[in-house]
């Protein structure tokens, strides 16, 4: 960087120290370089000092000095640690980039943040994806590891915080692909259940919560059944909860493929193709670019779900719009456990 710049915090980097935040940002500066520059007041936080062990908040301005003779400097090269494997797998992910956009489809299995179990994710391959930009690309959303589908990333701090903003507001539009087992009754319908984390056993999970749950809304469509065993549905949550459509799904009597988590045995069908895997897929996303022009993607199934897809005799290449019957008529309350 030739002159001080100001970064966004954005919700993926929420609670994250500010030298393993440089780190991300600039992984060839060392952690001794980034302390030295906290403890000069080089780095500033919304305008005040910190030290390199501050924890961030999603919205802060993080004030980066000038960087360009470090980066461009022999022993401090900005060089990918990513081998070319990698590159060309995060690469290979893209469906569509511009100067302030990226959007990929995450395959089944990713997860989208690493853990202490977890050292291969999406956040550890966005250098791959700078294409030459100043700025590493940023994580506006989430998905769970075992959900396939769409994702947005920000190629810079203004289209990141457009972004976040975007889904704070829920002024973007999701619609997922679920194979469940069972038919849902009826077969167009919206789910208002709260819901809320609670922990079992050592093991915590999302569940009904009716009395101190978060608001958790979504709409559901069928699209197609497979006799009375399987049902292909389109999915639109209006809130974003965690786990939110597994548990929702489930609320209904029709669990997803796979979902042992929350529907136990009843997820599971013997001789279907993978019916251990979670069948969840992020098809689609509509929202305002950055620019201020309305865009839509999709993403298709990965090979593997197109796989269980065509068993059961659906055709997932087709297109339509399973939520236009709501255009002429009344939504129907499935479920509704709000007080």
């Amino acid at each position: 960087m030739k002159k001080v710049s100001n970064l966004l915090v954005t919700d993926a980097e929420e609670n994250i120290r500010v030298d393993r935040w440089f780190k991300r940002h600039f992984p060839t500066l060392s952690h001794s370089f980034i302390a030295k520059l906290t403890r000069t007041g080089q780095v500033r936080v919304d305008g005040a000092r910190v030290k390199s062990s501050t924890r961030l908040q999603k919205g802060q301005l993080v004030r980066v000095p000038p960087l360009k003779l470090i980066i461009n400097s022999k022993k401090q090269r900005d060089i990918s640690d990513l081998s070319k494997d990698q590159i060309s797998f995060i690469r290979s992910l893209v469906i569509y980039m511009d100067d302030d956009i990226i959007v990929v489809n995450k395959p089944p299995g990713l997860a989208v943040q690493g853990g202490s179990k977890t050292l291969f994710h999406l956040d550890g391959l966005l250098n791959g994806l700078k294409f030459g930009g100043l700025e590493r690309p940023k994580l506006v959303h989430r998905l769970d590891r075992d959900t396939s589908g769409i994702m947005l990333l920000a190629r810079n701090s203004f289209s990141a915080a457009h972004l976040i903003s975007s889904f704070r507001n829920r002024e973007i539009t999701k619609v997922y692909w679920a194979l469940v087992v069972g038919v849902p009754e009826p077969r167009l319908g919206e789910i208002n259940a709260p819901i809320s984390k609670k922990k079992k056993f050592g093991i915590e999970k999302m569940g009904l919560d009716k009395r101190n749950g978060s608001k958790a809304i979504s709409d559901f469509s069928t699209i197609e059944t497979a006799g009375r065993y399987v049902s292909w549905l389109a999915l639109r949550p209006h809130t974003g909860r965690t786990h939110q459509l597994r548990v929702h799904c489930s609320l209904i009597g029709t669990p997803i493929l796979g979902d042992f988590k929350y529907g136990g045995k009843q997820a599971f069908i013997d001789g279907v193709p993978r019916t251990r895997n979670l069948h969840l897929h992020a098809r689609s996303l509509e929202f305002k670019h950055p620019s201020g022009v309305k865009k839509s993607f999709v993403a298709p199934l990965s090979e593997e779900m197109d796989q269980t897809w065509q068993f059961f005799g659906f055709n997932a290449a087709k297109t339509f719009d399973a939520f236009s019957e709501w255009e002429t008529k009344e939504k129907i309350k499935c479920l509704s456990l709000h007080e």
